[in-house]
Formats: structure tokens, sequence, C-alpha cells
């Protein structure tokens, strides 16, 4: 699908590489999260990781048309892992990655250049649509 390798870094997966996958929310089931529909807005790249004892900070870069929807203490879906921004800066944004999130995803495995599929919070962008019209 032409739509999925023009957002996404999927095409540039080898053969047996490692993707997040995780089952969706059921109808009626109890939401405890942030709401992400699995599409990808775009790609960013790791740019740098800073370990610590109990967690570790990593910052991604953020293209232009996405930047205005990533908020401090806001939500952002990156390589399918739903995680809370920590900073965001007008290129970038960081994330705060616990230990259970470094063992049991890709995210444990990226090093600065790796490129990163992102999915920006649908709400902002909807509340952007339903704005623009109202003007």
């Amino acid at each position: 699908m032409a739509e999925t390798l023009n957002r996404s870094s999927l095409g540039a997966l080898d053969i047996g590489s490692r993707v997040n996958l995780e089952r969706p929310t059921a109808v009626g089931a109890r939401l405890g999260g942030h709401i992400v529909q699995g599409h990808v807005d775009g790609t960013g790249a790791v740019l740098e990781r800073k370990p610590s004892d109990n967690w570790e900070i990593i910052k991604i870069s953020l293209p232009d048309d996405l930047a205005r929807y990533v908020v401090e203490k806001g939500s952002i879906t990156v390589d399918g892992i739903s995680l809370t921004v920590v900073d965001a800066g007008p290129d970038y944004f960081t994330v705060s990655l616990i230990p259970t999130t470094l063992a049991l995803t890709t995210l444990g495995l990226k090093q600065p250049g790796d490129p990163v599929n992102l999915e920006v919070d649908v709400v902002a962008k909807y509340v952007e649509r339903l704005l623009g019209a109202a003007k």
C-alpha cells in the first residue's frame, strides 16, 4: 500500500525485523490511557538516548507538519507505543521509558539515527479542523 510506505518506516524493515503489536481495546471496555488509532502520521528519528537507573529519556525528531499537535504532558504514539510527552521543542520531543517498555518493545533497541513511526493525538487534529471550519 503506497500510503503506508509513504508515511511510515515500514519500507526500511527487513524480513524478520521486530515490530510492536497490540490488541485493540474491545468496544465497551474501559479506556485507561491515550486514544491510539494505529495510523502513522509521519516519521521521526531517534536523536539521543539518556539512560538512568530507573528509566531512559529518548529524544526524537519531529516533522514540522506534526509539531503543532505535540505538547508537554500530551500523548504521542511512537512505533505503536502510546507514550506521554516529557518535553516538546519546535522540532523534537522527549519521552521517558520505564524498564518494562524498554524490555518489551522495539524502543529498547532503537539507536540514534533509527527511524520511528509517529501518530499524534487524534483529538488535537479534530479540534484543529473544527475550529478551522468555524471561521
